[in-house]
């Protein structure tokens, strides 16, 4: 098999939730932004807006020329949920953008985000899991049904980011920032629920505790920053009716985070060291990226916000740890990707 077949095999089966990988380098980047490393994160950054360009083109490609795997995994309901990786991925990058004040691509990502944020919550859940002839679902449940929630609170971290630029638009920015963290909570507690019932129900083997169940925390500690980002929101109608609920909730969300860790260590301890389940990489190692940031800037921003520089001391800590990961998972996708793909 030729280089061109390899690459042709690779986009076919491209799997809906490699845009991980943009959410990754964002969020990380946007740690170290904010702690005033600006080389390493722009570095990221970069890597970043790389990835996610690479990753639109495969995905048209794979639209257009497989278009039966596509529609596939849109049925799939252990597969499907990684397409919410897209809008995250859109909608982290465009909060790093800012950053660098690029605020017009920031917005103009949103409104990509957002709109995918609102097509894709009803297509997906309709296709994957309401209209699935297969019985029951609930044995697909995993932990991509997490990125649902994370996908409707990166519209809010977005939306809250872009607001003090653009003043005309303050209160509907806030409607979006709301709105959207209060679906991500209601989205939470569900996905909750229905990967609970999976887990205690069936069958558990080591192969299917796989990365994407980090989302769990990591939809968590997104939920602390976007609460973070809409306490510090100018005031406006919607904003002052929720202030204290957000802030309430956000400390609450930090703390189950938190909790979370210790449980999803162990349950790779037990898969990959008791029950030896090779460690070697795979696309969905990201999703352990990226809780990973996320839980070290929710700590960043939820210190700030609200005071308490215990917490921010966590996330700070935290941060070198996602750097870490991000490092050797990068390696070892250079190696998966030349061993797989060029040779």
């Amino acid at each position: 098999m030729g280089t061109a077949d390899r690459v042709r095999t690779a986009v076919r089966g491209l799997t809906p939730g490699y845009f991980a990988l943009v959410m990754a380098c964002g969020i990380v980047s946007l740690g170290f932004h904010l702690q005033g490393h600006v080389a390493v994160s722009m570095g990221l950054l970069v890597v970043g807006v790389v990835a996610f360009a690479v990753l639109l083109v495969l995905t048209a490609w794979r639209a257009l020329a497989y278009r039966a795997e596509l529609v596939a995994d849109f049925m799939h309901p252990g597969r499907a949920f990684g397409f919410f990786t897209f809008i995250a991925g859109t909608n982290v990058l465009g909060t790093r953008l800012e950053m660098e004040g690029l605020h017009a691509v920031t917005a103009g990502l949103l409104a990509v985000g957002g709109l995918a944020w609102l097509v894709l919550g009803y297509v997906i859940p309709w296709t994957a899991v309401l209209g699935n002839d297969e019985r029951p679902v609930i044995i697909n449940a995993n932990g991509t049904w997490f990125i649902w929630v994370v996908a409707s609170q990166s519209v809010a971290v977005s939306a809250a980011s872009i607001e003090p630029v653009f003043d005309a638009a303050r209160d509907q920015l806030a409607v979006v920032a709301v709105v959207s963290w209060s679906v991500g909570i209601i989205l939470y507690a569900a996905a909750g629920i229905f990967v609970s019932a999976r887990l205690m129900v069936y069958e558990l083997r080591p192969e299917d505790l796989n990365p994407p169940y980090w989302v769990a925390m990591g939809a968590s500690a997104i939920t602390v920053v976007a609460g973070a980002r809409i306490i510090e929101m100018s005031d406006a109608p919607m904003v002052n009716a929720t202030r204290g609920l957000v802030g309430g909730l956000s400390v609450t969300f930090w703390a189950f985070a938190t909790w979370l860790v210790p449980v999803l260590v162990a349950a790779g301890w037990w898969r990959h060291v008791r029950r030896r389940v090779p460690l070697t990489y795979e696309a969905t190692l990201w999703s352990i990226i990226f809780p990973l940031g996320m839980y070290a800037v929710a700590g960043i921003y939820l210190g700030r916000a609200r005071a308490l520089p215990f917490v921010e001391t966590i996330g700070a800590a935290a941060l070198w740890v996602a750097l870490a990961a991000w490092l050797v998972t990068f390696a070892g996708m250079i190696v998966h990707l030349f061993r797989t793909v060029v040779r």
